[in-house]
């Protein structure tokens, strides 16, 4: 409110501040969001480099030999087959697994189709859920998901903290693990830009 002479009071100005901060669209407030084909078309190319990577290593390499070195000390193919979740947990549940996959990852798409959301969590939601869809499909098919992505360095992580050798992984696990890690941090970050009030 103006004083007597027409001057901005202390009280009016502070008012203002705050009502522009309010209007003032932010990144992440008000960001961008994805065009309702994004979810779609990632998933889909994810889960083709997924699928193409597995059967790659079906007709190249055989379960049971050595480490053939791709990019050596970081990554090696070894052909392995996974009947449950991550380090082995759940084994010999592939089916069961894989239609709890199949119902999230096609629930994350339609969620992503119905009520669209910022691109970057369109695009970890969606790597999720191209991961939860491709392993499904080997459950699925096989009984069994198709492994062949051995990383050395991250054994010798895992390895140092006595957690044994870091399990043989895929593209879709990939997605998954990088999918949810970019979620946190963005959440992260979105907590701590929060304006205080």
């Amino acid at each position: 409110m103006d004083g007597p002479d027409g001057e901005d009071t202390a009280p009016s100005r502070a008012a203002r501040r705050l009502h522009i901060l309010r209007v003032v669209p932010t990144l992440l407030d008000h960001p961008r969001r994805a065009p309702a084909w994004l979810p779609l078309v990632l998933a889909a190319l994810l889960i083709a480099a997924d699928q193409a990577l597995k059967a790659w290593a079906l007709a190249n390499l055989q379960e049971g030999l050595p480490a053939r070195p791709f990019i050596p000390g970081l990554i090696d193919w070894v052909l392995t087959f996974n009947t449950g979740a991550a380090w082995s947990m759940f084994s010999g549940s592939a089916a069961p697994l894989a239609l709890g996959r199949l119902a999230i990852g096609l629930g994350i798409l339609v969620y992503l189709l119905v009520r669209p959301q910022p691109r970057l969590l369109s695009v970890t939601l969606s790597m999720i859920a191209a991961g939860a869809i491709g392993n499904a499909i080997d459950g699925l098919r096989q009984g069994k998901v198709t492994d062949m992505i051995h990383s050395p360095l991250l054994s010798s992580v895992t390895n140092a903290l006595n957690a044994g050798n870091f399990p043989i992984f895929n593209i879709a696990d990939s997605c998954v693990v990088l999918g949810t890690l970019l979620l946190l941090v963005a959440s992260f970050v979105g907590d701590r830009r929060k304006p205080s009030i």
